[in-house]
């Protein structure tokens, strides 16, 4: 079983996916990480984020089973990622493998899961919020970590990401038509998951 879940950055989604993995004992991936890893491994080399050699070669590189959440989770490396993204050799590469990961079924979660990594996904999930409640857990989160950071700042840098992913040419950021909208904004995490296990129980069937 495949479970697609696309959305914006700090919709939701990522929580979503993993407490859905656990829940039904499925491998996650969470393939923002696999275009953070790579314009990490870019800036780190002093390498421009528009040199898509680099970023192919910085793919080819990756190990899925090892990308770090806590390293690579930062603001700054999520907007670099944002700009990489947009190349197309790169995409293809990572979709390739991401499919690989998938093809004995998993919980995938990031901007085009169920329309261009896994479109036949039994299950598909677009989990979405409005940018200003998208904002403020972001804020939240990056206080937390004690980092500095203006909530008028991260609503415009998630206003930019929002226009990067869906106006790009390659892999837009948008919602299959087959998928089951879920708007976190008003939602706690337990309601937004009982709703998404919910979709999924129907869509497994008895």
């Amino acid at each position: 079983m495949i479970i697609a879940i696309d959305g914006p950055a700090a919709s939701g989604k990522g929580t979503l996916a993993r407490r859905l993995a656990a829940e039904f004992d499925l491998p996650y991936l969470d393939t923002g990480l696999t275009y953070r890893a790579v314009a990490a491994q870019m800036q780190a080399d002093n390498v421009a984020l528009t040199n898509e050699a680099a970023a192919i070669s910085a793919a080819r590189k990756l190990n899925l089973a090892a990308l770090d959440r806590e390293i690579l989770s930062d603001h700054q490396t999520g907007a670099a990622a944002s700009r990489v993204a947009v190349m197309p050799g790169l995409r293809a590469e990572l979709v390739a493998l991401q499919r690989k990961f998938a093809s004995n079924g998993a919980v995938m979660d990031g901007r085009d899961i169920g329309t261009v990594v896994c479109p036949d996904a039994p299950v598909k999930l677009f989990v979405t919020a409005s940018a200003q409640a998208r904002a403020q857990r972001r804020f939240e989160e990056v206080r937390s970590k004690g980092n500095l950071s203006s909530y008028a700042e991260i609503l415009r840098d998630i206003r930019q990401r929002d226009e990067r992913d869906s106006s790009r040419t390659i892999s837009p950021l948008e919602k299959a038509a087959d998928a089951h909208l879920i708007d976190t904004t008003k939602m706690d995490i337990e309601t937004a998951f009982q709703a998404a296990k919910t979709l999924v129980l129907q869509a497994i069937g008895p």
